[in-house]
């Protein structure tokens, strides 16, 4: 169809460009490590040029608005565990596998499931819950005005993406106080979660294993994220890694572990 073509057309033009002027820049900035891996593989910009400062989005607002109470019925009653997805409804959030987990958690935990967020999967997902047969636990809402809300009263927050670049409602769930489990996909959740320091991470497309870290986080639910696991995503650290690229600020370093089940 044309419009696939378009589209193959606009890449291929986007690409070209990228690769033209990226290499003549004094300095190029991406959102996390992973894309920035991508950037040097891509347009061969040296590393010593490349630099890495994330998106700043977490706020005072936010703060405020995660003490603001919830719409949702399931958050108001507190009767029952809530975990908590958000995104939008599409392949790459890959919320069929967190329905299928959710499906094994339910075996053992009378937990609920709320995935906040609209797209194009949502008939097949509302399908799989039927065939799974937990519809009754599990809710659809669409878009919210207002998730942080929600996520300050998550039992757990699940990140389930098989992709991303820098997942920031991850940030924003570590941020309203919800303890997380995420999948270890390319890029940016390793580096939020500093290897596994702020929260589990977990094989991309595993339901078992991602039933297992929800389980483990129900049945020991872990303390609140200690400031430090977001302030890296503040307009402030945004603004002083800016700084650093200008040459202003002095750099930062980290590390890396592997992936746990």
């Amino acid at each position: 169809p044309a419009a696939r073509v378009d589209r193959r057309v606009t890449r291929w033009v986007i690409m070209r460009l990228v690769q033209w002027t990226y290499p003549r820049a004094d300095a190029v900035i991406a959102v996390s490590d992973g894309v920035a891996r991508d950037v040097a593989e891509a347009t061969k910009v040296p590393r010593e040029r490349l630099h890495v400062v994330p998106n700043p989005v977490v706020d005072a607002k936010l703060l405020e608005r995660a003490k603001e109470p919830p719409d949702h019925p399931w958050f108001r009653n507190g009767s029952n565990p809530i975990v908590l997805g958000v995104g939008r409804l599409t392949p790459q959030k890959d919320f069929s596998t967190l329905l299928r987990a959710f499906a094994e958690v339910r075996q053992r935990h009378d937990a609920r499931l709320v995935i906040l967020g609209e797209g194009p999967e949502r008939g097949a997902l509302e399908a799989l819950t039927r065939e799974l047969d937990i519809e009754a636990f599990v809710s659809l809402p669409g878009f919210v005005q207002n998730p942080f809300s929600v996520m300050a009263r998550a039992r757990l927050f699940v990140l389930s993406s098989a992709w991303e670049g820098l997942p920031g409602v991850l940030i924003q769930a570590l941020a309203c106080g919800a303890p997380v489990v995420a999948t270890d996909c390319e890029s940016g959740p390793r580096e939020i979660l500093d290897d596994g320091r702020f929260g589990r991470l977990i094989p991309v497309g595993d339901p078992s294993c991602m039933a297992k870290a929800i389980l483990d986080a129900l049945d020991t639910p872990p303390g609140p994220p200690k400031r430090e696991a977001w302030a890296r995503f503040t307009d402030d650290a945004a603004v002083d890694g800016y700084l650093h690229v200008l040459g202003i600020t002095p750099p930062s370093s980290g590390g890396s572990k592997d992936t746990a089940c």
